[in-house]
């Protein structure tokens, strides 16, 4: 894990700051849309579909795609996070396209359009970045914005990054796709001396995958679980100082989500087993 990078350079302004919301969310800008007759933001519900917010961003996104858990996998991270970055700026550039300016320092030093970036656990495409600015940007779909916890985000929020995966690099954490198979709910936050228990309440669809000893990406970090409580659908591990100096987790609040990643193994074990392949190695 590398030494979080202190120096950030301070947040763009928006190029409109009379009609840009004043608490810059993923969820209220999701909320928010444009009317062009009265010149001003009104709020709306809408489902992951806004009209143009272009003033937020300096340049148009210049390509955008993002891998969900159906996408083969093209690419491997260990849940060692590199650094953490921080949102500079997020919004639509254009209609229904998402985007997410990030700035950060280590992850840039060989980075490349169509690179993969592990955010905060959620494997996202690199559209187009600056090396003199510090400063990547990747595209989110609705299905991401829908399935993790990046919609809870904003301008300012430090968040988890990590880089493919090379032939060459030690395997420190364990096997993550940076498909996240859903989020949990933080409900408990237990300092024990410079060490910090934490409870994390989830799906039972989940909580079958994981098991006491297990490995679990948490926001993109490699952990493992200590003790996993049925009855309260919930599981608990324990973050050492340095760990917690250097990741987002003991940053949020209970009752934020965080990203959850289980271990594959488990899930290529259930699919076995429920497609026959012992009872047909038994007959054979």
């Amino acid at each position: 894990m590398a030494t979080v990078q202190s120096s950030v350079a301070s947040l763009s302004k928006p190029l409109y700051p009379s009609i840009a919301p004043k608490n810059l969310t993923v969820s209220n800008l999701l909320a928010t849309q444009w009317n062009p007759q009265l010149k001003r933001v009104s709020p709306q519900t809408l489902f992951l579909k806004s009209p143009p917010i272009s003033h937020i961003f300096i340049r148009p996104l210049k390509i955008q795609q993002c891998r969900t858990s159906s996408t083969p996998i093209t690419c491997l991270f260990t849940g060692i996070v590199e650094e953490m970055g921080q949102i500079k700026q997020l919004g639509y550039d254009k209609p229904d396209s998402f985007t997410m300016k990030i700035q950060a320092k280590l992850i840039l030093e060989d980075i490349n359009l169509g690179d993969s970036i592990s955010v905060n656990g959620t494997c996202l495409t690199v559209a187009d970045f600056d090396t003199q600015l510090s400063e990547f940007s990747v595209g989110l779909a609705p299905e991401t914005l829908r399935k993790t916890s990046l919609i809870e985000l904003e301008q300012g929020s430090l968040v988890n990054l990590e880089r493919a995966l090379k032939p060459s690099t030690r395997m420190g954490g364990h096997f993550v796709q940076g498909h996240v198979d859903g989020t949990g709910e933080i409900v408990e936050l237990k300092p024990e001396g410079d060490s910090l228990w934490v409870k994390v309440k989830t799906a039972k669809e989940l909580l079958r995958y994981i098991v006491p000893k297990g490995f679990i990406a948490v926001d993109g970090t490699s952990l493992t679980v200590v003790d996993v409580f049925d009855d309260e659908v919930c599981f608990n591990f324990m973050l050492v100082a340095y760990t917690q100096q250097n990741v987002v987790i003991p940053m949020k609040k209970v009752g934020q989500k965080v990203n959850l990643e289980v271990d594959i193994l488990g899930k290529y074990v259930e699919r076995l087993l429920s497609s026959g392949f012992v009872d047909a190695i038994k007959s054979s």
